[in-house]
Parts: C-alpha cells; sequence; structure tokens
C-alpha cells in the first residue's frame, strides 16, 4: 500500500517540493538560534497529509494554482505549531524518531517556537489576494485550540463518553485536514458543492486517522511509531478503545484499568488488559466505516487518477502502522 501511494504521488511531487522550499524560506531568520529550531522541526514533517490534500483536492476539483503552494504551506505550518505545542502539553521527549524541541531546548522556546509557526502561516497567507483562505485558516485554528481545550477540560474524566470524544478529535485534528481539502478545491475551481463534498471528505478521513492514531498509541511498537507512545494513558486522557473498555468490559477489568490510568509504566499493563478484549476492534471498525463514509462523500466527483490516489489514501489511514 506504502509504495502504492507512493507511485500516485508522483504527479504532484514538484508541488510538494515547492511547498517544501516556501516553508524553509518563509522561516528563513537572520538570528542563527531560530533556525536552528526551525530546522529541527521540519524533521518532524513525515507525512505531509495536509499538504497533499491541499494538493489533491485542487487536482480532483480542477486545475493548481500557485496558490496552493503557498496554501498548502500555510496548512504545514498550523499543523507544525500544533505538534510542537502538543509536544509540550503531553511532555513527549520524541517525534519521528528524534527529540522534541521541549526536550532538546525545553517548553519556552517550544511554545515561542510555535507561536513563530502560527504567526508566519498568517504572514504568508495573508500574501493571497483573495482573504477567504485567511479567514478559514483562522477559524479552523480557532476550532483547533476548543478542541484540545476540550481535551484538557476531560482530563481525569474517567466517565468520558464517546459522543465527546468524537467532538475533541473532529475539533483537533479533522478541521484542518477537511479545511486542507476545501481550500484546496476552493482555489481549483470547484463550485461550493464540490468543495463542500471534499470537505466531507476530509472531516471523516481526519476523525478515522486520529482514531488509528490513538490505537497506535496504545498498542503500537515505539520504534515502527516514531514518536512517544502511552501519553494518553499517563496523562489520563481516554481514546476510543479505552472508552469502550470502561464501557463493556467486565466490572473487575474495568476498575482495575481505571486504577492504571496515570501511573507510572502502566502502558504494558493496560495494553495486556485491553488487547484481549473487542475494544480495539471495535475502534478499528468506526475508523473504517469513517473512512467508507469518506470515500462516499466523493463518490460523485469526476472518476481521474487523483481520485483514485485519494480514494487510496483513505484506506491507507487504517491500515497504517505509523
Amino acid at each position: 500500500m506504502r509504495a502504492e501511494i507512493t507511485n500516485l504521488m508522483d504527479a504532484i511531487a514538484p508541488q510538494l517540493q515547492a511547498v517544501d522550499e516556501l516553508f524553509e524560506a518563509e522561516l528563513r531568520s537572520d538570528l542563527p538560534c531560530v533556525n536552528v529550531l526551525t530546522r529541527h522541526v521540519a524533521k518532524f514533517r513525515g507525512k505531509m497529509l495536509r499538504p497533499t490534500l491541499v494538493l489533491l483536492a485542487g487536482k480532483a476539483a480542477g486545475t493548481l494554482a500557485p496558490a496552493h503552494i503557498t496554501i498548502a504551506t500555510v496548512v504545514e505550518m498550523v499543523h507544525m505549531a500544533t505538534l510542537v505545542h502538543d509536544d509540550v502539553l503531553d511532555e513527549a521527549d520524541m517525534r519521528r524518531r528524534g527529540a522534541t524541541i521541549n526536550h532538546l531546548k525545553g517548553n519556552e522556546a517550544a511554545v515561542m517556537l510555535g507561536d513563530y509557526l502560527i504567526s508566519h502561516s498568517y504572514h504568508l497567507c495573508s500574501s493571497l489576494g483573495d482573504q477567504s483562505a485567511a479567514r478559514i485558516i483562522a477559524r479552523t485554528t480557532n476550532h483547533v485550540c476548543e478542541g484540545e481545550l476540550l481535551q484538557l477540560h476531560n482530563r481525569d474524566n474517567l466517565d468520558l463518553d464517546e459522543e465527546t470524544y468524537i467532538t475533541i478529535v473532529s475539533r483537533k485534528t479533522a478541521s484542518l485536514i477537511a479545511a486542507s481539502c476545501y481550500l484546496g478545491a476552493r482555489f481549483g475551481g470547484a463550485d461550493e458543492a464540490a468543495a463542500k463534498a471534499l470537505e466531507k471528505f476530509g472531516l471523516s478521513l481526519g476523525i478515522a486517522f486520529q482514531i488509528q492514531d490513538d490505537i497506535l498509541d496504545l498498542v503500537g511498537e515505539e520504534r515502527e511509531v516514531g514518536k512517544t507512545l502511552g501519553i494518553d494513558v499517563a496523562k489520563r486522557k481516554l481514546t476510543l478503545p479505552i472508552i469502550h473498555f470502561l464501557q463493556h468490559a467486565p466490572h473487575e477489568h474495568q476498575e482495575l484499568c481505571r486504577s492504571l490510568l496515570g501511573e507510572p509504566h502502566s502502558l504494558e499493563r493496560i495494553r495486556n488488559l485491553i488487547t484481549p478484549s473487542d475494544s480495539i476492534a471495535y475502534a478499528q471498525a468506526k475508523a473504517r466505516r469513517l473512512v467508507e463514509r469518506a470515500k462516499q462523500s466523493i463518490a460523485n466527483l469526476p472518476e481521474s487518477d487523483t481520485k483514485y490516489t485519494l480514494l487510496t489514501m483513505a484506506d491507507f489511514v487504517v491500515d497504517r502502522s505509523r
């Protein structure tokens, strides 16, 4: 699957290279200490999911324009800022198999770097003649922050329900993915109906993506995933597999799981407790249904190689191991 996607992405390889170059140029400072940090955070840019979706949505809906490079770079900067800030909140030590900014330079530098990325994303977005993109990015960033605040509000809430969890991930993760698809489509010349269809594709895909991330945080292998695992367990932040387990497991298993959440070095014990249950399978099935919903959202788009790439990417979201 990974090799197939790589081959399918060849059509937008020049544009992704242009995003890389613009990302570096926009963040370049006359202060060497700033450049050290921005070069390090650039190593976190692995999947480039959001820029890719901007470009693919643009191609699926019409044609790519120079504005797509700008928008793709902007959404990647916003995403990088959320990762840097998340690592501070989670006290994470590793991302993309390397040290996090907060681990290397402390929380103060990480917070300021996240702010630096956000401010540059708006500076870059303001260069577009059409300011609708800036308003959409601003609204979406608000949604991301609201999702994070809602999750923080529910830390230690061991009775968190699935509906609230979906609200959290819809805002915290999926909203930026949805906006990437919508903006790509609109700047590609799509009408509102087609742009909204791609936005729905991105929203469902984004929720499925986060569910799979949460599964990997619980049962993945750190060497394979490439970042610190077990953070949700350590911070007593409930994700879908744990929510399901605390509602459906035998009572004594539920109570044991509750007692282990937040305890040091408890990930292995919680993993051994949940893995034999059907809670992981439940979360995986939920993610697959969301992927099918995403694919159905763009069923009426004209057939093309780009549409096929989007459909293939959707399947990859729930099949990945990192």
